[in-house]
């Protein structure tokens, strides 16, 4: 039976990921900084610990799925949010590597969060191989990748998730839900902008792939092999929701409203492929975006 130590646990992927784990069998150890909350929202198996030094010495760690990270999507960036945003993350995976660089045993494996923004913007297909444009979420995700690296001193495995928009009952998709039902939908900017996407269930089932396959490490391009364009997404989106699609959000307003955030994660997109999955063998449940989006609103 595995031993699994959850960061984010109780967060959008994490629960799902942790009722999967626990249908499975698996002993799922979540930390949490609000322990009474991850209770209420997760399996009554799962054991809620608020701080690592609650986890016996001599228990052994199978694997680490670290999913931790203050949401980017919420508020304008200023300098105290990005400093919030390095610290529950990067600081985090640096927490979790000095701690069991003093545990009586390393993990075999870490999967550790991070996300197509690591690529910047563009339109080029990108890769786990491909090289990055710079700026602020390309920075972030570095610095994340590069504190779960430590852990290969260890002679834990690592693989860096770089994870792209998670379609479900929570996230990006459901924020949009409200104004498409509305009738009030419409493109972003000039809707050209890539949209790397994943379902919620094919997110969880490569968090257990990547578990499963020894063969896998380094950076993994969590996203379905068809990312679309924000058009065509709104387009599929209004089409499911049976809802016209018409009132397009300027680009000067998105950057008026929300700045640096508003440029890097609703008028800039990337185009990933899932290369490593791919040549593994990794079977999408949902490769097509018609799929997901039926699946999760019909």
């Amino acid at each position: 039976m595995q031993t699994v130590l959850v960061t984010g646990g109780s967060g959008f992927i994490g629960r799902h990921f942790c009722r999967a784990a626990s249908q499975l069998g698996w002993n799922i150890i979540v930390l949490s900084r609000n322990p009474s909350n991850a209770k209420t929202l997760l399996p009554d198996a799962v054991q809620v610990v608020s701080n690592l030094n609650q986890i016996a010495s001599d228990l052994f760690i199978d694997s680490i799925v670290n999913l931790a990270g203050k949401s980017l999507a919420e508020h304008r960036w200023t300098k105290k949010r990005k400093q919030q945003f390095y610290s529950s993350r990067s600081g985090l995976t640096d927490n979790l590597y000095d701690f069991f660089c003093r545990h009586q045993s390393a993990p075999v494996t870490l999967i550790s969060g991070s996300a197509v923004g690591y690529y910047g913007s563009g339109s080029d297909p990108k890769h786990e191989e491909s090289a990055a444009v710079d700026g602020f979420s390309h920075q972030l995700c570095d610095s994340w990748e590069k504190s779960a690296k430590q852990f290969e001193s260890l002679g834990t495995r690592v693989c860096m998730v770089r994870t792209g928009i998670v379609l479900g009952d929570q996230g990006a998709l459901a924020k949009m839900l409200l104004p498409f039902k509305l009738g009030l939908g419409g493109r972003i900017g000039d809707g050209r902008q890539l949209m790397s996407w994943i379902h919620i269930n094919d997110m969880v089932n490569i968090l257990l792939h990547c578990i499963a396959d020894p063969e896998l490490f380094g950076p993994i391009n969590a996203t379905a092999p068809n990312p679309v364009n924000n058009k065509t997404f709104v387009l599929a989106l209004g089409k499911v929701l049976h809802r016209p699609t018409l009132l397009p959000m300027p680009g000067f307003m998105v950057k008026s409203l929300l700045g640096e955030m508003g440029i890097e994660l609703l008028l800039q997109g990337q185009h990933v492929i899932p290369k490593k999955l791919q040549r593994n063998g990794f079977e999408f449940e949902f490769p097509m975006l018609s799929q997901a989006l039926e699946d999760l609103l019909d």
